[in-house]
């Protein structure tokens, strides 16, 4: 998430009751996930394992649970709780703001676009040029769509994340992590009735130019899906996932977080990918293998009963 405009760092640690170390009076441009941050931007981190990777990101400030070194002209903001720091910054500069009609005020709607009865805009989403947005879409906040975009019915576009905070203090409880991305569609996209597809947590989610997608698929945060890819019905692709160009998923494929599936792979039916894939190849099964192999294992997996008679025949 970007700020409207930079704001000093010693508003945040003041926002966050934390102790500031460091570039005492540089200006924050932004909060996001390590995977998503750029110079300017703060980020949190509340695990040693992690401490390192954060302090030497592209991040500029770290909020952090303890005093660590850190490079010069960076800066550490020291708090008890750095989750509960990360939703106090984006309950102050993304806050929930609900509207109440159809069109919000602040939402754009390009030259030749058709947003049909009960398609819902919420606040300061743009819709691009010559876009059909059928009825009863809901696309909710910072939404973006780009040009030549068709939506068709009941289908939502900026979802909040599905992304928990695991507490074990006493009773083991899940905490939301609030959603302060967007979801970025491009050009020439078409999305089918009835689909999900989830904001990301600070960043977006992308659906790239020219890809097409059936009904009922849902796509998770920060998933990036490439351009000219194609996806059949009850496709789902879990969080941070990298979709590469002309990829094509077919019927209820399911696919696991922080993965890539390389440019032009074919993954057939019913398939369960739980790990990255190599491009232009085909694949099938459940964990997923390369098609040709998967089909010759399953020949033979036809032909037990009869390799057992022969076998009990011998003795």
């Amino acid at each position: 998430m970007k700020f409207d405009q930079p704001v000093p760092l010693a508003d945040i640690a003041t926002l966050i009751n934390a102790q500031l170390l460091g570039n005492k009076d540089a200006q924050a441009t932004g909060i996001n996930e390590i995977h998503v941050v750029e110079e300017g931007d703060l980020v949190f981190v509340d695990h040693p394992k992690y401490y390192d990777k954060c302090i030497h990101s592209a991040a500029s400030f770290i909020i952090i649970n303890k005093e660590t070194t850190f490079p010069e002209g960076k800066a550490l903001l020291i708090v008890e709780e750095p989750f509960e720091a990360y939703l106090k910054i984006v309950e102050q500069y993304r806050p929930f703001n609900p509207s109440m009609e159809l069109v919000s005020k602040s939402a754009v709607v390009g030259e030749g676009s058709v947003v049909m009865p009960n398609a819902y805009l919420g606040n300061h989403v743009v819709v691009g040029k010559n876009c059909t947005i059928f009825p009863n879409v809901t696309i909710l906040d910072h939404c973006i769509i780009g040009d030549n975009v068709t939506i068709e019915s009941g289908t939502v576009i900026g979802s909040d994340a599905f992304y928990y905070n695991k507490k074990t203090n006493r009773d083991v409880h899940y905490k939301k992590m609030s959603s302060c991305g967007r979801v970025v569609i491009k050009d020439f996209v078409s999305i089918g009735a009835g689909c999900t597809i989830d904001r990301g947590v600070s960043g977006d989610t992308v659906i790239g130019e020219g890809t097409k997608m059936d009904n009922q698929v849902h796509i998770g945060h920060d998933t990036v899906i490439g351009k000219n890819c194609l996806f059949a019905a009850q496709v789902g692709i879990a969080g941070a996932a990298v979709i590469e160009d002309e990829v094509i998923l077919w019927g209820q494929v399911g696919i696991s977080k922080t993965l890539t599936i390389g440019k032009g792979a074919v993954i057939n039916a019913q398939s369960g990918v739980p790990s990255s894939l190599e491009g232009n190849k085909a694949y099938f099964g459940s964990p997923v293998r390369e098609a040709r192999e998967k089909m010759k294992e399953m020949t033979w997996v036809k032909r037990i009963p009869e390799i057992w008679e022969k076998v009990k025949n011998i003795k």
